[in-house]
């Protein structure tokens, strides 16, 4: 066996990469998987412990079960992803990604390629041999109620219970209402008493688009356990991440229910803020993106989530958000906050449709529209809830002819609108069109070529609902320029 590197060479190797200079982060990050995956081969003690390859579970094969899945795996960890979708894990044994997220094909076929990372559909071989199963699946608003949409999560539980061997940590990682935990324990020991697990809550903060970064870079871990063993499990399942010194918080299970409620309920309290000031500014002749950056230099507000615009989408905000409203209805302690926000991100939507009707003169009736973005944010094909659909299908109603693209959503937005024409880029999607709207920023749409635009166009109006470009940059080429919070 060759002789464990020291303690002291591991803080030397660290040193080297960190002089060369450039991305300081990454090299950590990057050493300490390598670092992790060799030390757990030799069962070194280190400063840290001791590194322990584990073998984990991740049942559910979507955004959230891949992308944690992916990077498991790439700490070092063995992972298999599980999904009940054939067809998915199909394309996943191929090598083909089910979702857009940048980096993470390449982290996938990476640790594919490494033996770390495998796909199944079958759940009782990999369940059966893991010390931690993470149950990663959907859970969508509910028909009819809004509530959470548990019956994913609860089979999950039952199909764990029958193929737990020995004492096991199953973490629920979907994001789920206060009490989920209580009850997926609750059914894995009505199904099998004999099972020896620690149930334990460690939601995921992943946004669209950086999730890779987050999972790899986050601002905390948050674990909910009510049974102690179930902590150096979880220690060791992120012990990669301590050399970039990632907080890990621990509470009662309860307690990191909610936290992830009310991060994703603040948030979209302070996007339908900034919206509301928005209103306000175009009242009164003030300018949003100053009146954000005066208030997000106070070190109390912060910047981020300041940025106006459509509303809030996408799988998180507009399902946690409904789902902390009726949870706090169910427990008789109402959120009238998260509900004014709910009411208000709804209406917002259609309200800037009316937005682009007034820029073309009142009447939409026979007019094209040309749509820039149709997701719900850029560097995603995530089209749930995008602003985009709600948007579109007003302009519809008004009579109004839709061209539309958008870099990487147009086959998840067929299965959302009909009668749109799907464009190849910003410049066909402007052809002949009455007016030109950008709804999602992605950076393909930050340095148009307007004289080519106005050549094209029918009429030059231009509608801006992400405040991408400054009013004078657009009216010196002769558009009408429309924005949100701020005078054209």
């Amino acid at each position: 066996m060759p002789r464990p590197p020291s303690h002291c060479r591991i803080r030397t190797a660290i040193g080297r990469r960190c002089r060369k200079g450039g991305a300081i982060v990454q090299n950590f990050l990057d050493l300490s998987r390598r670092l992790a995956q060799k030390l757990a081969k030799l069962n070194v003690e280190t400063p840290w412990g001791s590194f322990t390859t584990m073998h984990i579970a991740m049942i559910g094969s979507g955004y959230v079960g891949l992308v944690s899945g992916a990077c498991l795996a790439d700490f070092g960890h063995t992972v298999t992803c599980i999904d009940k979708d054939a067809a998915k894990i199909e394309a996943l044994n191929n090598g083909r990604i089910p979702i857009f997220e940048p980096g993470l094909e390449t982290l996938v076929s990476t640790n594919v390629k490494a033996g770390r990372l495998t796909f199944t559909t079958e759940l009782a071989e990999p369940v059966a041999k893991a010390d931690v199963v993470f149950i990663a699946v959907g859970t969508p608003s509910r028909r009819g109620d809004g509530h959470a949409d548990l019956s994913y999560v609860h089979g999950a539980a039952r199909e764990i219970a029958n193929a737990v061997n020995g004492f096991t940590v199953v973490v629920t990682k979907s994001t789920v209402p206060v009490g989920t935990g209580d009850e997926v324990e609750r059914i894995i020991r009505e199904t099998n008493p004999a099972a020896d697990v620690a149930v334990v809550s460690n939601p995921e903060f992943l946004r669209e688009g950086a999730a890779i970064n987050d999972f790899k870079r986050p601002d905390r871990i948050v674990v909910g356990i009510e049974d102690e063993r179930a902590r150096p499990v979880m220690n060791e399942v992120y012990r990669p991440l301590y050399l970039n010194q990632a907080p890990m918080l621990f509470t009662e299970r309860r307690t990191s229910e909610l936290i992830k409620y009310a991060a994703n309920g603040f948030l979209a309290m302070k996007i339908t803020f900034i919206n509301e000031i928005a209103d306000l500014c175009e009242k009164v002749g003030a300018n949003v993106q100053d009146v954000a950056r005066g208030i997000g230099l106070d070190n109390r507000i912060g910047g981020k989530f300041l940025h106006a615009g459509p509303g809030y989408g996408g799988s998180c905000f507009p399902k946690d958000t409904l789902a902390l409203v009726k949870t706090a209805q169910d427990y008789d302690s109402p959120m009238q906050l998260i509900e004014t926000t709910v009411r208000i991100n709804d209406t917002r939507k259609r309200a800037m449709a009316r937005k682009v009707v007034r820029a073309v003169g009142g009447d939409v009736r026979g007019k094209t529209i040309a749509i820039l973005g149709l997701t719900f944010k850029p560097n995603t094909d995530d089209m749930r809830e995008a602003p985009s659909i709600s948007i579109i299908r007003a302009l519809q109603d008004g009579g109004a002819k839709i061209r539309a693209f958008d870099p990487e959503g147009v086959e998840q937005a067929r299965t959302e609108l009909t009668d749109v024409a799907y464009c190849a880029d910003a410049y066909d999607a402007a052809k002949n069109a009455d007016a030109l709207v950008i709804v999602t920023e992605w950076d393909a749409f930050r340095a148009l070529d307007f004289e080519r635009l106005k050549a094209t166009m029918a009429a030059p109006v231009f509608v801006d609902l992400r405040n991408i470009y400054r009013p004078e940059e657009v009216t010196r080429y002769g558009f009408s320029y429309d924005s949100i919070g701020r005078r054209g």
